[in-house]
């Protein structure tokens, strides 16, 4: 099955990496985060790769030039500014009408790639998302004047399901997607909420995004 990376996005939340290079470039103990990506899907049998280039994306072009793999790496520009939705749309030629693989170029975890599409095929929906528990972050308190009523070390149970970015996606969903402002989790994907067309497999193992150099040095300590 294809797989898509998207890795064209901005990422200013940590520009302290990302003036320089694109955020699936940046090192998590001496490999890229989007070689991290494209081996998890690799190991799992799924080494048709389609990434989504955008904001310096030469960095990745020259990153995979003389990159020594039998894997298929489809290295395509979809502009500098183009939101998420519209990167998908510009690969639809690539992806034809198949059902695809589909995440985005800054996030790891372990879910089992072949359960997710095995999943998807049950439930016979237009778009199966990975749900997630985040990483707790701070504690609850419960106040009454300026008396604690109520503390508790936050868990990750308490934070509830997000999307973790692991997607399979039949290949109808593209049409749904207007063009290179639309943003994929906003219209297009609420609209198959809407529609009963999005269902979520949840997964209760590993997951990390990078979004700040907080989450960076936490992925790196884990991995370590």
């Amino acid at each position: 099955m294809k797989v898509v990376i998207l890795a064209g996005g901005l990422g200013t939340r940590i520009s302290e990496y990302t003036q320089t290079i694109p955020k699936p470039m940046v090192q998590i103990n001496g490999k890229p985060i989007l070689l991290r990506i494209m081996n998890s899907f690799a190991k799992a049998g799924h080494n048709d790769f389609y990434i989504a280039l955008g904001y310096k994306g030469d960095v990745i072009r020259k990153y995979f030039k003389n990159f020594k793999t039998d894997w298929n790496i489809n290295l395509i520009n979809t502009g500098k500014k183009t939101m998420t939705g519209g990167r998908l749309k510009r690969l639809k030629k690539y992806l034809k009408n198949e059902t695809f693989l589909m995440t985005y170029g800054d996030g790891l975890s372990d879910v089992d790639i072949n359960k997710l599409i095995k999943f998807h095929k049950l439930k016979k929906k237009l778009v199966t998302l990975t749900a997630v528990r985040p990483p707790a972050r701070f504690g609850y308190l419960k106040l009454k004047n300026d008396l604690v009523k109520y503390f508790k070390e936050k868990s990750q149970a308490d934070e509830g399901w997000i999307n973790g970015g692991f997607f399979v996606v039949n290949g109808g969903f593209i049409d749904q997607i207007k063009n290179d402002n639309t943003v994929l989790e906003k219209e297009p994907l609420e609209k198959a909420c809407k529609n009963r067309n999005l269902v979520a497999f949840k997964h209760h193992g590993f997951w990390q995004c990078v979004d700040t150099k907080r989450d960076l040095d936490r992925l790196k300590k884990i991995l370590k």
